[in-house]
């Protein structure tokens, strides 16, 4: 018996120590300890909890604590990350958002159920809930001014490139109409207070607007992000039809670089540091009173180092304005710097690397008339 178990015990670590098994299957976390006895794949202890409450589609293990018997290994052994990979992410659209272990619980989940519970992406064309180019039904939105989450009507529709939602069900006119280029999506589960809440940015005239949403179902939500996703990549083939899939990909929805309070100065740099919501959105540094504002009181454009923009740590020998918080950091711009502080001088080091890596960055065509606008604007 003993010598059995020996040789299985030696045969998992040789399919455990393979390549293709060293991330997570699911979200790509490296070093996984876990693995689907069912499905034959290698995954994170955060995603074997998932796994485990979808039972009737995998059983998971332990690699390190739990007995595996020969049979169990072996099907490990003739599956992998690879292969299993190969049948259950076969035909995933490409504007389709596949999480990492960085994102919310709710996106997670949902990769993992529609991959292996509903199978979505096992056959070519097949039709999906997020891919018609029209959704409409209910989503709590919170209201401006009182904070209140009620439900609201929306309607996504890629014939008319727009987002729209409604104050009411038979309302024939919407209360907003946003451009589906000029949208973003990321979900904020602690910011919003609710497991599946979802941040929609937009511009209008060019100035940042917030719409905070939630559905009691995680699925449901997750596609209607997969449905911006995909009205707005099929909207940007038309608009530039000679970029790359890859390159519209990229240009989709995305997470914040970094969000946080830091306290700002005003232009003189005299004026009293007063504490703000900060929000680094690629190149738009936008600042709130409250994380849930619907209105930005102010944007910053974070541009590159070759025209001109750096970032430094700590404030200008003699700055005058009162501040409560001890470290600071400089944004230098061709017209001005921007002052702030932080509470810890761990924020301090993750806002300069976030801040870096845009400068860091080329900037396109359409960054340069970004920032012209700014420039007019101020």
């Amino acid at each position: 018996m003993a010598g059995g178990h020996e040789r299985s015990m030696k045969a998992l670590k040789e399919v455990w120590r393979r390549a293709e098994n060293s991330l997570c299957a699911d979200c790509g976390k490296p070093d996984p300890d876990w693995a689907s006895s069912t499905l034959g794949i290698f995954i994170c202890l955060s995603c074997s909890g998932i796994h485990r409450n979808i039972p009737s589609i995998s059983k998971v293990k332990s690699l390190k604590m739990d007995h595996w018997d020969d049979a169990q290994v072996q099907f490990l052994a003739k599956h992998g990350n690879a292969v299993t990979k190969g049948i259950y992410e076969a035909h995933i659209p490409i504007y389709y958002y596949q999480p990492t272990y960085n994102d919310c619980h709710v996106l997670r989940e949902q990769w993992i159920r529609a991959k292996y519970e509903r199978r979505e992406f096992t056959e070519p064309g097949k039709q999906l809930p997020y891919s018609d180019g029209v959704k409409e039904g209910i989503l709590w939105k919170r209201g401006r001014d009182n904070g209140q989450f009620l439900p609201r009507k929306f309607l996504l529709s890629e014939r008319e490139g727009c987002l729209k939602y409604f104050t009411k069900q038979d309302a024939k006119e919407p209360k907003i109409n946003i451009k589906i280029d000029v949208i973003n999506a990321t979900f904020q589960p602690v910011k919003i207070g609710n497991p599946n809440g979802l941040q929609i940015t937009y511009l209008k005239d060019n100035k940042t607007r917030n719409i905070f949403v939630y559905h009691e179902s995680g699925k449901e939500v997750v596609d209607w992000f997969n449905a911006i996703r995909s009205v707005q990549f099929h909207y940007l083939k038309v608009a530039f039809p000679i970029a790359s899939d890859n390159e519209i990909k990229n240009r989709l929805t995305r997470n914040f670089l970094k969000e946080g309070y830091m306290e700002k100065t005003g232009p003189k740099q005299k004026e009293a540091f007063k504490k703000r919501w900060f929000t680094l959105d690629h190149r738009r540094l936008t600042y709130f009173k409250d994380p849930l504002d619907a209105f930005a009181k102010g944007e910053v454009f974070v541009g590159s180092r070759d025209n001109g923009y750096s970032v430094q740590k700590g404030l200008p020998t003699g700055t005058q304005g009162n501040f409560s918080w001890h470290y600071g950091l400089t944004i230098v711009t061709p017209d001005r710097e921007y002052l702030f502080t932080c509470e810890t001088e761990t924020d301090q080091l993750d806002w300069i690397s976030a801040f870096t890596s845009v400068i860091n960055q080329a900037m396109t065509p359409q960054e340069y008339a970004i920032e012209a606008y700014f420039k007019f604007k101020s």
